[in-house]
């Protein structure tokens, strides 16, 4: 009976370690549950916010940026991306095509491969409005191959590129400027040394040729260190109170023997204003206003230059004429540096083809807005604000001027 008790309190004693290690066990599992719980939590929390600064990110860069599935389909597009394609439906969902209508595009993503996961190239995109985007393209590839997902970063670069095809063009322009009045300097030097020194008259007309030339290579050079300055911001300007009838009536009577030539008439109607401007920068503006329209206008034709109050603040000054007018192209690009309509005629008339690049440049140091209305055969009038004064001019109002002379500021010097 002895052993019968032993064993059954061994067998009690058992089952009590057992109770108390179940009980164990379930505390145990609690715990890890409860705390398993609370690292899911805690890691979608952080993915969560993970995700959050992401996309705070995405949104904030001024690059676009598309994330496409392995199907490419677009699984996120940023603000930027929308406002450099501003596609007409939402991008998420759609194909790559769908949203861009870019096939260059498209097959950029295509080229894409395990051993160059990653392209950047300058692609041109028609739009509307045309753009050049460097886009940059990234492929994330299983081990087995296969695409998982694409990221495409877009940068545009049109203003780099009008930039680049500007200083292209102004070397060309300055090379061919500088050149063609060096070749003639050059060729009538050489007809001197060669023995025309011996015939006066031929001697008279080289050295004519070659003082002209001269002056066009200053009035060249003038232009551009003027260009230059005014695009740095080197020049400070001397603003005071002008007249604006008494010093349009200044430059008229500057222009009379030049436009006389021509038989053209100026009229100025300009009323008792008074401006803020720098005297010796509006001569600028005025004399090149003035000097194209001399220079390419109608033979007997008429200009006027009047003024009106625009708003509180401003006043408009406005060449108008009756000759050629200028063609809807050439409105837009009139005031780009050597910019010409007629370039043989130009150059004929000895200009640089930088005084509308001056005068837009001038009137912007003002504060001011310089442009152009024409139609072919009916004229054109060229168009400038400036600062207005509260005080009026102690001009007569019904100050008009009709002198014989003329202007045209049809085209571009």
């Amino acid at each position: 009976m002895g052993w019968l008790w032993v064993g059954l309190g061994l067998l009690l004693g058992a089952g009590a370690v057992h109770v108390i290690w179940w009980r164990r066990c379930a505390h145990l599992r609690r715990e890890y549950a409860t705390a398993r719980a609370r690292w899911e939590a805690l890691h979608a929390q952080l993915a969560e916010e993970a995700q959050t600064r992401l996309t705070a990110m995405l949104h904030s860069l001024s690059e676009g940026i598309l994330l496409l599935d392995p199907q490419q389909r677009v699984m996120l597009a940023n603000p930027a991306f929308r406002l450099l394609f501003q596609p007409a439906v939402s991008p998420e969902g759609q194909s790559l095509l769908t949203v861009t209508r870019w096939h260059e595009l498209g097959q950029m993503v295509t080229q894409l491969a395990p051993e160059e996961p990653a392209l950047t190239r300058e692609l041109l995109w028609a739009g509307p409005p045309e753009r050049w985007l460097r886009v940059s393209a990234a492929a994330l590839f299983h081990p087995d191959g296969r695409r998982l997902n694409t990221i495409l970063v877009f940068h545009d670069v049109t203003r780099i590129k009008q930039l680049e095809r500007i200083r292209q063009e102004f070397v060309a322009n300055v090379s061919h400027e500088l050149r063609t009045p060096l070749s003639h300097i050059k060729g009538y030097v050489e007809t001197l040394l060669s023995g025309a020194a011996t015939d006066p008259a031929l001697q008279q007309r080289c050295l004519q040729t070659i003082a002209r030339n001269a002056n066009r290579l200053e009035l060249l050079i003038e232009d551009l260190l003027t260009l230059a300055q005014l695009e740095s911001g080197q020049v400070a300007l001397q603003l005071q109170a002008v007249s604006l009838p008494e010093f349009v009536d200044k430059m008229i009577q500057e222009f009379r023997p030049r436009a006389a030539a021509r038989a053209v008439t100026l009229e100025q109607t300009v009323p008792p204003l008074l401006v803020r401007a720098d005297p010796l920068r509006l001569e600028q503006v005025l004399a090149n206003l003035l000097d194209n329209a001399i220079k390419y206008g109608r033979q007997g034709g008429h200009v006027r230059v009047s003024a009106r109050l625009r708003g509180a603040d401003q006043v408009e000054v406005a060449v108008a004429d009756d000759g050629p007018g200028l063609p809807p192209e050439a409105c837009e690009r009139v005031f780009e540096r050597f910019y010409r309509v007629d370039k043989a005629r130009s150059r004929e008339q000895g200009g640089t083809g930088l005084g509308l690049a001056i005068v837009k440049h001038i009137v912007q140091r003002h504060g001011g807005k310089v442009w152009v209305e024409s139609r072919l055969g009916q004229g054109a009038t060229f168009y400038f604000t400036l600062a207005a004064m509260q005080e009026t001019a102690s001009a007569d109002p019904g100050l008009s001027s009709s002198v014989a002379s003329g202007v045209n500021a049809g085209q571009q010097d």
